[in-house]
């Protein structure tokens, strides 16, 4: 599981350093190939290649005229891209998806079990005080028995 945050950089060719302990964890499970992409813009989303195509088999599932599949693919598509990870480590994130999610520089790269996001670090310090953790949440996590 992709879990904890590491600091990273944003080269000046827009390439991420995926911090090491997820691109360990990546290379041994499942390989060099990713979709990077946003759901909002705010952010990047980093799957491993096998996770979105797992994804895009449960969007099969929809109707192809669906409103849901139809936006979250407008959106996923927008601002995805298939990017190799080098041997360096290093995954492309094109530009109009860092101009929209501010990626530029240093970041945190977060493991979201199955994928990674990228944050530009105030944007998503920001993000923690704007969705406090509530009553509501611990309720429905303590129903997973956590």
């Amino acid at each position: 599981m992709l879990r904890g945050n590491y600091t990273a950089r944003i080269d000046p060719k827009g390439r991420l350093k995926v911090p090491t302990p997820f691109r360990r964890l990546i290379d041994e499970r499942y390989g060099t190939e990713f979709y990077v992409t946003s759901i909002t813009g705010d952010n990047v989303q980093l799957y491993p290649l096998p996770e979105w195509e797992s994804i895009e088999k449960r969007l099969l599932l929809l109707p192809s005229r669906d409103p849901s599949r139809i936006k979250f693919l407008d959106r996923t598509n927008y601002y995805g891209q298939q990017q190799t990870m080098d041997a360096q480590g290093r995954v492309l994130i094109h530009p109009l998806l860092r101009r929209s999610s501010g990626v530029i520089g240093d970041v945190v790269v977060l493991g979201y079990l199955s994928y990674l996001e990228v944050w530009e670090l105030d944007k998503f310090q920001q993000r923690l005080v704007d969705n406090p953790y509530t009553e509501d949440d611990e309720v429905a996590i303590a129903k997973l028995g956590i």
